[in-house]
């Protein structure tokens, strides 16, 4: 890996896979943009008395995120499953420890994007993503969307929006990820990768 390219964290929560696989396609569209690679991390689930309840090193899948992640990125792709409407507790629980990067300013002027994964087709898609812009604007990032020159905004009817890359997984978790939800979640990646690079042009 070149080491003077620019990295961009790929930061989720995934129960059951589909967020996971979002993932791994914006990390795709990142790393479709010259001097762009992409780190995929995530973070251990929760218990119910909000204490980390798994290994240090997770079974299989992306390591877990730590706070050196933040210091090294130039840009923040955060996706996570829909929980009533909300960021799983996962992630907040991630976030609500970033206090002393917040006051550093660790993460100011870096752009980010959201990304998320239902189990009905109008089961909070556009709500959960609003949830995850939260600290993110709270940290002083750049938030990035999908415009609809991306002709699939127009035609899914499996997810995407506006507001960042979607995907209806069905109650099973069975349905996969469509060619609609594919496109939009590659071009989101991209966009993240095409802004970082533009700020650290003129930076």
């Amino acid at each position: 890996m070149n080491t003077t390219n620019l990295t961009l964290l790929v930061l989720y929560y995934s129960r059951h896979g589909s967020t996971r696989k979002l993932a791994e396609f914006i990390a795709q569209g990142i790393e479709s943009v010259p001097g762009c690679d992409a780190r995929l991390r995530t973070v251990p689930s929760v218990s119910p008395t909000t204490e980390a309840s798994e290994s240090e090193i997770p079974a299989s899948g992306a390591p877990y995120v730590e706070l050196a992640d933040l210091k090294e990125c130039a840009g923040i792709a955060l996706g996570s499953p829909t929980r009533f409407g909300n960021m799983a507790s996962a992630m907040k629980y991630f976030w609500d420890g970033t206090a002393a990067d917040w006051l550093s300013g660790t993460l100011s002027g870096k752009p980010a994007c959201v990304f998320t994964s239902t189990g009905s087709l109008h089961g909070g898609q556009e709500s959960t993503l609003l949830s995850m812009m939260l600290p993110l604007l709270h940290h002083g990032m750049l938030i990035t969307g999908l415009p609809y020159s991306e002709a699939e905004l127009m035609t899914t009817s499996t997810g995407g929006s506006p507001y960042g890359a979607t995907h209806w997984s069905g109650l099973d978790g069975k349905n996969m990820i469509s060619e609609d939800s594919r496109r939009l979640a590659i071009a989101l990646g991209r966009r993240l990768a095409e802004t970082a690079v533009k700020l650290n042009t003129a930076s």
